[in-house]
């Protein structure tokens, strides 16, 4: 104990520092930098266990606001912190394979083709999950569900059930709820799931009821029947809510009780509510590291929002193939202001995604950022890579260095500035092994991702009506 009360403490503090190398008029000769300052950090200050469910909301102006908290503030002590950071990226690896499986398997099969709400959304650490959680009240029960953008069927586990994973709610119990009432299989809602989840709902061995399956092609799965029940999301209730009622769930969910998905098929907790929130949500993901909390928000009343920046928005692209996931051009990326050059900008849609952790670039894009983020961050110790990234330094001599920005540019000139908090992932808690927060894919013919560790600090506005997304910086906030 008395070694881990020296360790120091992380504080990230943002400034801008604007280096004119040309010119006033040129932009691309300025150079961009941030400090970050390195101090003690939080990681052995968790001797308990906090209630991390937070079950606040507000309602302001017509919208229903629901916290998000980061799961690191509600595992309690942790004994060994290095092991614990290699085993999220590790983590965070089997749910990039999960997702280009299931484009993968998407591509090479035949798929046919008012009310302001916002929730508390909290960080999923304390469940031993890398996504944000937020909680939810089903047929009058609390729920603490992973938000992902990267999935359209809710579901959570329910009694009785064969398999389930350990979570820290009770699990729902549909025969103890008046508004609970089973799906048929032959119904239009039971042959949507084939759009939603890739495959058909079928009928029980011994009842009529509609049985889901969806897979996440890292070996997890869930299934079970498809129900109808009264959902709450804060104060704002919504009748009817077609989920899955899971009997035979394992994988990558830790704690949680189950999954929000946000994609974009008919299913979707989006379009099941577009009624009342006009397919319009947003989220603000906070920071790992610091006690922070963020928030989900459903309806397009834009003055709930706690944005520093104005909000400039882009395209969705859309994708024949993979209709139900989130897809923006990406035409550049800048580091410390200088615009990288790659060949994969602009060819292919990119992916942002709420689950995945560390952004995933092709590899040419990737060695393009590498080499440029080395030309501005000279003078400093490099250390061993890191899991996935291998791009890292030995910071622990030093109190603050200074960091090249990282900026990503798409159509509409619109711009995600990644915060402080998304570029370095501290891999040691005596920071003598730093990285570079981003990753390359194994192909240059995969799916980019957008990671929430870039996504943190910013007000992400979804408008699947409008088909455009939009980028605001927004230190998180609930309250």
């Amino acid at each position: 104990m008395a070694q881990r009360a020296q360790l120091p403490q992380l504080e990230l503090s943002l400034l801008l520092l604007v280096l004119l190398l040309g010119t006033a008029h040129e932009v691309h000769s300025l150079e961009v930098k941030k400090a970050l300052s390195l101090r003690n950090f939080l990681w052995d200050q968790m001797t308990s266990t906090p209630n991390c469910f937070s079950q606040k909301s507000i309602h302001k102006n017509g919208a229903t606001i629901l916290e998000i908290v980061h799961q690191d503030h509600c595992s309690g002590k942790t004994v060994n912190w290095n092991q614990k950071l290699q085993k999220r990226l590790i983590l965070d690896d089997a749910r990039v394979r999960t997702l280009q499986h299931r484009i993968k398997n998407t591509n090479s099969s035949n798929i046919k083709d008012v009310a302001k709400t916002q929730l508390p959304l909290i960080s999923g650490v304390h469940l031993q999950t890398l996504n944000y959680i937020v909680t939810m009240e089903l047929g009058g029960r609390k729920m603490s569900v992973i938000l992902d953008t990267g999935s359209d069927l809710t579901w959570v586990q329910c009694q009785p059930c064969r398999v389930c994973h350990n979570q820290q709610d009770p699990l729902f119990n549909p025969s103890s709820s008046p508004s609970y009432k089973s799906i048929l299989c032959n119904s239009s809602t039971c042959q949507s799931l084939e759009y939603a989840t890739g495959n058909l709902g079928v009928c029980g061995p011994t009842t009529p009821i509609c049985n889901y399956y969806v897979s996440y092609g890292d070996g997890s799965y869930t299934r079970g029947d498809l129900g109808v029940e009264h959902l709450n999301l804060g104060a704002t209730p919504v009748d009817n809510f077609v989920f899955g009622c899971g009997r035979n769930n394992k994988g990558l969910f830790g704690g949680a009780s189950g999954l929000m998905g946000l994609g974009r098929s008919s299913l979707s907790m989006v379009s099941q509510t577009s009624n009342l929130f006009g397919g319009v949500f947003s989220y603000c993901l906070p920071s790992a590291e610091v006690a922070a909390s963020g928030s989900l928000a459903f309806g397009g009343d834009f003055s709930v929002y706690k944005n520093s920046t104005p909000i400039s928005y882009t395209a969705m692209i859309p994708n024949l193939q993979l209709p139900t996931f989130y897809f923006l051009n990406l035409t550049g990326i800048s580091v410390g202001g200088a615009a990288i050059q790659s060949l994969s900008f602009g060819k292919a849609g990119i992916l942002i995604d709420s689950g995945t952790v560390i952004s995933r670039l092709p590899p040419s894009m990737y060695r393009a950022l590498k080499e440029e983020f080395l030309k501005k961050f000279t003078g400093y110790p490099p250390a061993p890579g890191f899991s996935i990234l291998d791009t890292c330094f030995n910071l622990s001599a030093y109190q603050e260095v200074e960091i090249p920005t990282i900026d990503m540019h798409f159509d509409g000139d619109a711009e995600l500035k990644v915060d402080v908090d998304g570029i370095f992932y501290f891999a040691k808690t005596d920071a003598s092994q730093v990285c570079l927060a981003l990753a390359s894919l194994t192909y240059e013919d995969e799916i980019g991702i957008i990671g929430n560790y870039q996504q943190k600090n910013q007000r992400v506005v979804y408008d699947t009506v409008g088909s455009k997304l939009g980028f605001a910086g927004e230190t998180c906030s609930f309250v």
